[in-house]
């Protein structure tokens, strides 16, 4: 299909729901939560379709793994969303001053309309079902642009919501990168990207010209610092997890690790050690993720290259993989030069740059120098320091001792900043970033401020003492 057939074929769908949505605006209660558990049902439905295509898609990914990383999320938001919708729906009001009374002031949380998500390949199922629980909450069409890195689970997601839902409702939708191009370019009420920050700047611009609404999330540098009083051990632990659960392809997975030098010797034996436990022998264990394509195997290879050239010591934990594998096994580079690809570049993959400060103070500063990250994560025992590390600190989001879990804590909101994106989703952050929040003055019976307007008098002169002058 060229992109002109693909533009008409998006546009055709983007008319049909607007239709629809003017024919039926505002979806009840009862509707909507209906709507979230059908979606529901056809998760729990599909559970084992979806794990089987991601393993196809990946080759090699463990349905454990995807049951919690993606499975249970995905459901997650989607129960949140139909617990609390009806709260969420109800108008919030607001104060009115004195002399505006008698009045009622309220915001009316009002579905946006159609809402375009694209969505990314390293968590297919999560980052498409946690944007679309929201949408729907909200009241909302949607219409989806699916991954072309991930056939089997694409076409999946797209057969299992084209049997849950009517078309004029929510539409799954494939295509290569011009599909996404012009999925970008559409007119809608609103349009959240998960992807990289490169592309996602590509979406913004196509978005401009018709001044969609868009959230960004994006990816990004996102370290993880050990403060001089942080459990080495325990740190270790969750740091691995974070960073080499679905092979380090996971856009707020620790990008690197700042700690003292004191700490570098202990903390290397027990990354070794902790990666051992969870994934022993990880290249060749069916538990551990693979890299996704060719593609991506071959540029983290050449970051591996050049930080080797440039003198950083390379660490491979375990065994290559078997031959024809995207298995990639864990690889520690330690005290890297700040200006090759490693250190510039979101990584995205199980490599773990490891650099030492010589104090605190030195490590703040050096994430500030840099990006603004997706996510923060600080190992320390001390509130006092967990205080000034997050104060003197700006990242989308922030973890003390772990990593990765907070993504499923439903109700707090996750979006990045700078160039981690911007705008938020999840709980009520996303059902407030899919609808207008549309505010309303009611005036019950004229009022005070009806003598304000024109002749001018004595009245005026009152008036001006009291509310402006205040003598």
């Amino acid at each position: 299909m060229n992109a002109t057939a693909v533009a008409v074929s998006f546009e055709s769908v983007l008319v049909t729901q607007r239709a629809a949505f003017r024919v039926h605006p505002f979806p009840s209660a009862r509707e909507r939560r209906d709507h979230l558990a059908a979606l529901e049902q056809a998760i729990l439905k599909n559970r084992d379709a979806i794990a089987a295509a991601l393993d196809l898609d990946f080759g090699g990914r463990c349905a454990n793994e995807v049951l919690f990383s993606e499975t249970y999320v995905s459901l997650n938001a989607v129960r949140h969303a139909h617990r609390h919708v009806k709260r969420w729906m109800a108008r919030r009001p607001r104060h009115v001053d004195w002399p505006m009374q008698p009045a009622l002031a309220w915001v009316m949380p009002q579905p946006a309309g159609v809402i375009g998500i694209i969505s990314p390949w390293n968590y297919p199922l999560f980052l498409t079902i946690a944007p679309l629980a929201a949408a729907l909450a909200a009241g909302n069409r949607v219409m989806i642009k699916v991954s072309e890195f991930t056939p089997a689970t694409s076409d999946c997601i797209q057969r299992f919501i084209a049997s849950t839902f009517a078309h004029d409702h929510v539409a799954v939708i494939t295509g290569d990168a011009a599909a996404g191009r012009e999925f970008s370019a559409l007119s809608l009420d609103h349009l959240l990207f998960t992807g990289s920050t490169a592309v996602g700047r590509e979406v913004m611009r196509a978005a401009a010209e018709n001044l969609t609404p868009v959230t960004l999330e994006l990816g990004g540098k996102s370290p993880a610092i050990l403060a001089p009083d942080a459990d080495v051990d325990s740190a270790a632990s969750d740091i691995v997890y974070g960073k080499f659960l679905n092979a380090g392809q996971t856009c707020i997975a620790p990008d690197y690790v700042l700690l003292a030098a004191n700490q570098l010797d202990e903390f290397v034996d027990s990354v070794q050690q902790h990666v051992s436990h969870y994934w022993h022998d990880a290249a060749r264990n069916p538990d551990y993720t693979a890299v996704i394509n060719r593609h991506h195997i071959d540029r983290l290879r050449a970051m591996v290259d050049e930080a080797r050239d440039r003198g950083a010591q390379v660490m491979t934990i375990g065994p290559q993989a078997e031959p024809g594998s995207r298995r990639m096994p864990p690889t520690l580079i330690l005290n890297p030069p700040d200006d090759i690809a490693l250190m510039r570049e979101e990584i995205f993959g199980p490599l773990l740059p490891i650099r030492t400060y010589a104090s605190l103070d030195a490590a703040i500063e050096y994430v500030n120098d840099h990006e603004r990250p997706l996510a923060l994560y600080l190992f320390t025992r001390s509130d006092r320091c967990m205080k000034d590390v997050l104060k003197r600190t700006v990242s989308g989001s922030a973890c003390v001792n772990d990593t990765l879990v907070y993504i499923a804590v439903e109700d707090l909101p996750f979006g990045g900043t700078g160039a981690s994106g911007f705008g938020h989703y999840h709980g009520q952050e996303g059902f407030d970033t899919f609808s207008k929040l549309k505010p309303v003055f009611y005036r019950r019976w004229p009022g005070l401020s009806r003598s304000l307007r024109p002749p001018y008098g004595w009245m005026h002169r009152l008036m001006e003492r009291v509310l402006i002058s205040r003598r």
